[in-house]
């Protein structure tokens, strides 16, 4: 069994639309998918739909990134299988997408008032799908597309960071919000690549009275030596282990997309199941 339990897709900054994210995942040979757009969940029913109406055999979870701040670190918690209709999961991801838009205005005005480039908020909209969450990669392509750098890598490097003048910073909730909200939600509740967060150990282990329950190990950016560290974390705080490529978009090292290709075993699909199972009747 093949699994990928970390995906994007056009409903975030992902490159591929939920239906193409169902058939990459069968050509890559995958049983087992969850769609983890940053503060969002439509690509989920979309894909569904899409596999149930053509056949298509992909075991597909429903999943969700949320972004958040805390202390200066991106913390990114993941969620699985949480009940999207629980009204606080929905009063947070209608936060997290509130912020989202607030962020992308104020850069407009400071873009226009300080940089002399001229984007209007449908520029940006336009570069995500419909209901999607846009974030900073819509708008360094959204300045690129104007003319305003040469190519969305300057665009990063003259104005998506902290240290620029036209930047703004996004509001977000805090990780210990967005785990105890997917939790008390019935979903579990993963500290996503946590190689990108220097407090990642303390803030694990922190994150469990608010109701983490599991570590991503696998992931494209971890090497074997950081897998073993993290399992072996996982292991120590009593959290189960979970794991993905976090594919956005194709890349062709070595002639192939990366999609599928971060191994994870079969058996943290099993764990993550009897996880669900635990949650559903404590």
């Amino acid at each position: 069994m093949k699994v990928d339990l970390h995906i994007h897709t056009t409903y975030s900054d992902g490159a591929y639309s939920p239906e193409m994210i169902v058939d990459t995942a069968i050509d890559c040979g995958l049983n087992v998918i969850a769609l983890t757009d940053h503060d969002n969940i439509l690509s989920y029913d979309i894909a569904q739909n899409y596999a149930k109406e053509n056949d298509k055999k992909l075991e597909i979870i429903q999943g969700v990134e949320i972004n958040t701040i805390y202390k200066g670190y991106e913390v990114h918690i993941l969620g699985y299988f949480m009940d999207v209709k629980n009204h606080e999961f929905q009063n947070m991801l209608k936060f997290q997408q509130n912020a989202r838009v607030h962020q992308a205005r104020e850069m407009i005005t400071l873009l226009n008032k300080k940089a002399g480039i001229r984007i209007k908020f449908d520029d940006i909209k336009k570069l995500v799908a419909e209901g999607g969450s846009i974030g900073r990669p819509h708008i360094a392509r959204a300045i690129t597309n104007a003319g305003g750098t040469g190519n969305v890598t300057e665009a990063y490097s003259k104005y998506i960071n902290d240290d620029s003048p036209v930047y703004v910073k996004r509001k977000t909730v805090s990780p210990h919000d967005a785990c105890e909200i997917i939790y008390d939600a019935g979903g579990i509740p993963v500290f996503a690549h946590p190689i990108d967060v220097e407090i990642a150990d303390s803030l694990a282990k922190e994150l469990i009275n608010y109701g983490l329950r599991g570590i991503e190990a696998y992931h494209r950016k971890h090497s074997p030596a950081v897998v073993e560290y993290y399992s072996s974390l996982a292991e120590e705080y009593g959290l189960i282990i979970t794991g993905g490529s976090d594919f956005h978009a194709p890349s062709m090292n070595h002639g192939t997309i990366i999609m599928g290709k971060n191994f994870v075993p079969a058996w943290v699909y099993d764990e993550l199941l009897k996880e669900k199972k635990r949650i559903e009747i404590s």
